[in-house]
């Protein structure tokens, strides 16, 4: 791999990042907005939610269009819109305000995770894909961790709305890094071919140091143009397209929960305010731990056996968490447990989702799949929240919203039996 390919690669890990602070700094700012507020859970829950349906529209509407006009116009997009939906929830004034600007960070978010994989995934080699993904989403809990770090500095110091101030800034200085050194994607221009398609692609090639060529590959002007959301239903995509929405619904509605909530239950379970921003901090590093882990094993182990057996141990520390004493240590070390386990899950499907779609649609299957996701993401903490303000108790609660990895366990497992270790037939 040359050292444009690591270039890209690393921008779009820096982006993601950058993302998981932006989706995750509001649950550490959380329980300062209830409190001068007045909220009820069912609220903070909508506030939660919002950013989660925003990122559902995104990557359900918004992500198709880089397989139209090209996954770099689309990240630049995403990138103006989260900062600006970050500034405005730091002067957000009321409820209403903060959902919509939370909606507005997440609609930026959503549309542009699927372009950062698809990018990772494009200008990686085949030795190196997976891991590569893998790294690139250990990205977002990595922003958690910083998250968390800087929110308690930032509480302090200068109140929840700093929190947002700070991820609106460093999203927008991101835009410049994108126009200098993120090229777009070759896969897209070979696909699109418009007019100075070869004159681009050969001059990636030259940075690449690899061999310039004189034509693009022959096809369809028809096969071009079904590049579209109707493709990934055809027969030959049909089956995979639905089992990965399965697994993605599932997955992201238990760890979207455990995220959100975590600081605010550990609170409530009698726990310090910093204690809990430690909790929420150690659920995102093992979830950067667990992505490492995974990228890892995936060079040794079929990476749909790594994500089932990861999501079983996952239902098994987030029952063990809901039967949990208030005890400090055994609560802490808990939620690493469960911040690994889950996040290598969902890891594990990253990894999976850009080998089941051809290039000229695999933002638009990847996309999508996201969006279903996120659909699990916004349901887990919206039923929580409804949950909780019923009065469940934390035992039940958590193995109540465990039990969905259980079906993404057996969608998962018939997938991988489906096609096998890797999936290059799509291609």
């Amino acid at each position: 791999m040359s050292a444009l390919q690591y270039a890209a690669i690393a921008i779009c890990i820096v982006i993601n990042l950058i993302d998981g602070f932006d989706v995750i700094a509001v649950s550490f700012a959380a329980p300062e907005i209830a409190r001068d507020w007045a909220l009820e859970p069912t609220m903070l829950g909508a506030v939660f939610s919002s950013g989660l349906a925003g990122m559902v529209l995104g990557a359900l509407f918004l992500s198709p269009l880089a397989d139209r006009y090209g996954r770099r116009p689309l990240i630049l997009s995403c990138l103006f819109v989260i900062g600006a939906g970050m500034l405005a929830s730091a002067v957000a004034g009321g409820v209403s305000a903060l959902v919509a600007a939370r909606f507005a960070t997440g609609l930026g978010v959503g549309g542009m995770l699927s372009s950062l994989t698809t990018m990772v995934a494009e200008y990686s080699n085949d030795r190196r894909r997976q891991f590569a993904i893998s790294i690139l989403q250990t990205g977002y809990p990595a922003g958690g961790i910083i998250a968390a770090l800087s929110s308690a500095f930032l509480l302090d110091m200068y109140g929840w709305r700093s929190i947002f101030i700070a991820g609106g800034l460093i999203s927008l200085a991101m835009i410049p890094a994108v126009f200098w050194r993120l090229p777009e994607s070759i896969d897209f221009l070979m696909n699109r071919r418009r007019a100075d398609a070869l004159d681009r692609i050969n001059q990636l090639l030259r940075r690449m140091n690899m061999a310039t060529v004189t034509e693009l590959p022959p096809t369809t002007a028809g096969r071009r143009a079904r590049a579209s959301v109707i493709e990934i239903f055809d027969t030959g995509f049909r089956s995979r397209t639905f089992a990965i929405w399965i697994c993605f619904l599932m997955v992201m509605s238990s760890w979207y929960f455990v995220v959100n909530w975590t600081p605010k239950i550990l609170v409530d379970s009698g726990l310090s305010r910093d204690a809990a921003i430690s909790g929420g901090m150690l659920i995102s590093v093992g979830g950067m731990l667990g992505g490492l882990a995974l990228g890892w094993l995936s060079t040794r182990v079929r990476v749909s056996l790594l994500g089932a057996i990861f999501m079983f141990l996952a239902v098994v520390s987030m029952t063990a968490f809901g039967q949990l004493e208030v005890d400090l240590t055994a609560m802490l070390a808990t939620t690493f447990l469960i911040g690994f386990c889950l996040a290598a899950s969902m890891i594990s499907l990253y990894a999976t989702v850009p080998e089941l779609y051809p290039a000229r649609v695999r933002n638009t299957g990847t996309g999508w799949a996201l969006g279903i996701g996120r659909l699990g993401a916004v349901i887990g903490p919206y039923v929580a929240g409804i949950v909780i303000g019923a009065g469940w108790e934390r035992s039940t609660y958590f193995f109540a919203l465990s039990t969905p990895l259980l079906i993404s366990v057996v969608a998962l497992t018939w997938l991988g039996s489906r096609t096998g270790s890797t999936i290059r037939s799509a291609r």
